[in-house]
């Protein structure tokens, strides 16, 4: 094995924090041509440095193989977008934006939540390397650059475009060189400026057992006390948090440069700090110790999905998202327990799931097909599922989902 240097303090790593075998990539659905190729799988294992503590995978395929010609569009989630709308009110409220302001938005995805500050008629620009979904941002006249965010970018973009508010949304865990990527940012950010990122909290990855969450897009997975001394080794500081319910538990941080003396550090900032620290995020033994409770859960599920099929039940998917491929594949699960998974996207119906090669079909196959059970691979979203699905209990169908653990719910 080659010796792993972590991606912000350079330390060697070695230490395993979860180790999920062989998967392929988790968004790399598979067109009915492909469905008979082969598929190439990597390891899935995330490592933890004993220095700074940042969980992190190793890189096997380059961002520009994973992003530029992405599946996941933002817009198809109801929650989602309420969510984004939500932030943008806020973001206008406590900042003072107006039509003086300017928004860049990083991994800008579909439009999905700049929509929000253009109809308020603040100037906004997204950054988004997928140009196949920067397409649909820009049919909503969005501005939109198609590229990868770092220093280069940033310097380009720096003077006309600099960013009274610089924000990304589920991008943070996705680069590689996390060190260019906030390098830029410090570059982007106009004096006086704030950034703001979420991402999945890693204290909600372990509290809750949720290592689906794991895939190799995902190259970080954050604490808040790593994630403040990333920030502040480019020049940026921290100075609020909030803890948000979205993807099974987030952060929002809130940064400014080091030296704005306007924004002092939060209680919320500080009450976090302290919690992480008692809870162990600064000792190694914490994250070794986790990768037992992921061996436990994949015993649960299978044991939860054997008994179902052993009554004679039919099981149907929901969704079709990265975690729920994470799942599946690490389990060995496949047709032989879930016919079928159903999804809104329309770049995903039509196409089969990577490893499993489950097949994904149209919502509307499972009010005809009438199955026994519905499992919702996208977990933080159940309860909006459960409302658009309601009619399953016509034909006393149930619903099961991770809540942490696998199970029928009521």
């Amino acid at each position: 094995m080659t010796e792993t240097a972590c991606r912000f303090c350079g330390s060697a790593v070695d230490a395993v924090f979860a180790d999920l075998g062989m998967s392929p990539l988790a968004n790399s659905y598979l067109p009915p041509e492909r469905a008979n190729d082969m598929e190439p799988f990597y390891p899935l294992r995330a490592l933890v440095c004993g220095q700074c503590f940042l969980v992190q995978l190793e890189e096997f395929q380059t961002p520009e193989h994973i992003f530029s010609d992405y599946a996941y569009f933002s817009s198809y989630s109801s929650s989602w977008l309420e969510h984004s709308r939500r932030y943008a009110e806020l973001m206008v409220q406590r900042f003072g934006l107006d039509d003086s302001s300017h928004v860049v938005e990083l991994a800008s995805n579909d439009g999905y939540l700049l929509q929000y500050f253009h109809e308020r008629h603040i100037s906004v620009l997204g950054v988004e390397p997928a140009a196949n979904v920067a397409k649909v941002a820009l049919q909503k006249g969005i501005p939109t650059l198609v590229e990868f965010f770092g220093v280069q970018t940033a310097r380009s973009l720096a003077g006309e475009s600099s960013a009274d508010l610089l924000l990304g949304n589920n991008v943070l865990a996705h680069v590689p060189n996390l060190k260019d990527f906030v390098a830029g940012m410090k570059i982007l950010l106009k004096p006086g400026g704030v950034i703001t990122m979420e991402f999945p909290h890693l204290m909600s990855l372990m509290g809750d057992n949720q290592w689906d969450t794991i895939y190799h897009e995902h190259f970080s997975y954050f604490s808040f006390l790593t994630v403040s001394r990333v920030f502040e080794a480019h020049g940026l500081r921290l100075f609020d948090v909030e803890e948000l319910p979205t993807h099974g538990g987030s952060l929002r941080i809130y940064g400014c440069h080091g030296d704005d003396g306007e924004k002092p550090q939060s209680a919320a900032a500080a009450e976090l700090s302290e919690r992480e620290r008692q809870a162990g995020y600064e000792r190694i033994d914490t994250y070794l110790e986790y990768g037992r409770r992921v061996e436990q859960d994949k015993r649960q599920i299978l044991s939860f999905l054997i008994e179902l099929k052993e009554q004679g039940l039919r099981i149907a998917g929901y969704g079709a998202p990265a975690k729920g491929n994470t799942l599946l594949n690490h389990c060995g699960v496949g047709r032989d327990f879930i016919d079928y998974t159903c999804d809104l996207n329309p770049h995903k119906q039509g196409h089969f799931l990577p490893g499993s090669h489950i097949p994904i079909r149209s919502p509307e196959v499972i009010r005809s097909d009438r199955p026994d059970v519905v499992l919702i691979l996208p977990w933080n979203l159940k309860d909006e599922i459960m409302e658009q699905l309601s009619y399953i209990r016509e034909w006393d169908g149930r619903f099961a989902a991770r809540t942490p653990k696998l199970t029928l719910l009521p």
